[in-house]
């Protein structure tokens, strides 16, 4: 497909170009970061809450990958929530997502300052949310040429920095012992909720469904691959945390990549770490920014939002004011909060969109190349107990905000949606 209708975007991803989407959402800051408060919660149960989030990935993965192939457009959740369970649910996963994954947007960007140049990290922050927004709106291929080098470098790093760790002589298997005693099952399930915010990029290629050649050969083919990539990674990376480290060294570190390699014996690769972290998180920004826009263009669409936002640039095939918004409202955020709840705000809001899609793919039909049932229940199952696991003052916010989007779908004007 070389063109696009007015108003439509322009499907020019093949798998290849949607994983790496993927990965470069997933494999960012959050392998960086997200370990240390995970192993606060969990203990020595780190490693056990790590295949917690991923089975809870795998399952929402499979539901999101089916319905994408069934749905082919951008939104994400919110599309399959509207057509399959009605406009309410896929109103509060759109508005769930964005929510949520503004406040990630905000995170990454303040983790790219830190990284980069701590003294001025708020101004390094702006400038990287508005350099990526600008970036995005030239178009999605040169997005992804930029996020597969991204990947590489990210990629190149965490396999320095896992190797030495383990060819190190202060590593010790013996720290990869589970005393299912230390943090009980309510440390293991907010380790696994926390972890899960760094696994949640592969909504991202579902998102960009309208963008994407041949969605129902490519979605399902690249979700589950992106997924798997990323275990494999965060499972080396974990190996190597705990072993050099140790659980309460790790609980208590700020960088723990960072520490782990100076543990080892390698201090001249700490360097080269935060420099990866900054990268990471780059290319997690803007994997967010893409695919925030996109559910805001469909949502800006049905008219939930302004429809000014609707808007596709004739020439980029690109929502430019979707992504102009978002960016703005980043930059916003990014001014004026800090990192410490962002995580798990995020992580509460990317668990109810993944719950709503769960309950979608239920609806598929027989024809229509649904999971095996276990699979969505699985999965709805555990975004609910993941959500209700988190910090107390992330759980509140977060079900404030939704109570805050229910009560705006509630007064607005009922509004058409557009049918498949």
């Amino acid at each position: 497909m070389t063109g696009a209708a007015a108003g439509e975007l322009r499907r020019r991803l093949g798998v290849g170009d949607a994983v790496v989407i993927g990965l470069g959402a997933m494999i960012g800051a959050g392998v960086f970061a997200a370990f240390a408060p995970a192993a606060r919660a969990a203990g020595t149960a780190l490693l056990a809450a790590l295949a917690v989030a991923a089975v809870v990935a795998y399952c929402n993965a499979t539901s999101s990958a089916r319905l994408a192939a069934r749905h082919p457009r951008s939104g994400g959740t919110y599309v399959y929530g509207t057509e399959r369970l009605g406009p309410l649910w896929g109103y509060l996963a759109g508005w769930s997502f964005v929510a949520g994954k503004t406040a990630s947007c905000a995170a990454m960007a303040l983790t790219v300052g830190a990284y980069a140049w701590p003294e001025h990290r708020r101004a390094v922050a702006v400038a990287a949310v508005v350099a990526l927004t600008a970036v995005n709106c030239l178009g999605v291929r040169k997005a992804a040429w930029l996020t597969r080098l991204i990947v590489a470098v990210t990629l190149a790093v965490l396999a320095a920095a896992v190797t030495a760790c383990l060819t190190s002589t202060r590593a010790d298997a013996g720290r990869l012992a589970w005393d299912g005693a230390a943090s009980g099952p309510h440390g293991l399930l907010q380790a696994a909720g926390l972890l899960f915010f760094a696994f949640a990029g592969y909504a991202r290629i579902a998102t960009l469904g309208e963008e994407v050649k041949d969605p129902a050969r490519t979605v399902p083919r690249a979700i589950p691959l992106a997924l798997g990539v990323t275990l494999v990674v965060y499972a080396a990376v974990a190996v190597a945390l705990l072993t050099v480290l140790g659980p309460d060294a790790l609980a208590r570190s700020a960088a723990p990549l960072t520490d782990a390699v100076r543990t080892a014996g390698v201090p001249g690769l700490a360097p080269v770490v935060r420099v990866g972290a900054a990268v990471a998180a780059l290319g997690s920004l803007l994997a967010l920014i893409l695919g925030v826009s996109r559910t805001t263009l469909a949502m800006a669409r049905d008219r939930h939002f302004p429809y000014a936002l609707a808007a596709v640039h004739p020439r980029h095939g690109t929502p430019v004011r979707a992504e102009a918004a978002v960016g703005a409202l980043v930059v916003a955020l990014t001014a004026t909060t800090d990192l410490t709840g962002a995580i798990g705000f995020s992580s509460f809001g990317v668990l109810v969109y993944y719950a709503v899609a769960n309950a979608s793919a239920l609806r598929l039909g027989a024809d229509e190349h649904r999971p095996h049932p276990a699979v969505p229940v699985v999965g709805l199952t555990g975004c609910a107990v993941l959500a209700a696991s988190l910090p107390p003052a992330s759980v509140l916010a977060g079900l404030g905000v939704t109570a805050v989007g229910a009560v705006a779908y509630a007064v607005a004007p009922r509004r058409g949606g557009r049918s498949s």
